[in-house]
């Protein structure tokens, strides 16, 4: 059997379609579609200088829109990763919990302990239970408000 461009770009989709398989991110699967069409280029007689173009061209179709809009249909609903700390909970109301390692109260926001802070007392230790309005970030700090019903103890 005679190796030629058509199976180096067959492999290297392969590869990288095999290599999604750890990162789960969708960028290496785009690249390896890419290359599976790279080879199609090659399949049909393009010269090399074709088909790296037709690869980096392929290549910059396929991975945003893998990224735009594959990747989300595979988050859970509800969940908008990377925009913590972003101000889109700004208003947001909370219920003041305690960790249990250290007893220390705070919020979860998007599954994360953040550590919280009462905006108008500076007060960093509220009741289980408690509800409050997250106003920002201070760090890694929730700033929070106390809700109309309840004062601080």
């Amino acid at each position: 059997m005679e190796w030629s461009l058509t199976h180096l770009w067959l492999i290297l989709a392969l590869v990288l379609g095999l290599a999604e398989l750890t990162s789960g991110v969708l960028v290496l699967l785009a690249l390896g579609c890419a290359a599976a069409a790279t080879a199609l280029l090659a399949f049909l007689g393009f010269s090399l200088t074709w088909q790296l173009v037709g690869m980096g061209v392929l290549s910059g179709i396929f991975v945003p829109v893998a990224i735009r809009y594959i990747r989300p249909r595979f988050s859970p609903k509800g969940v908008a990763y990377g925009t913590t700390g972003t101000g889109v909970e700004q208003g947001q109301h909370y219920t003041v919990t305690k960790r249990d390692f250290d007893g220390a109260t705070g919020l979860k926001i998007n599954g994360d302990f953040y550590r919280l802070r009462v905006a108008e007392t500076g007060a960093t230790a509220l009741p289980e239970g408690t509800q409050v309005v997250f106003g920002h970030f201070d760090g890694t700090t929730a700033v929070v408000h106390c809700t109309p019903t309840h004062k601080e103890l």
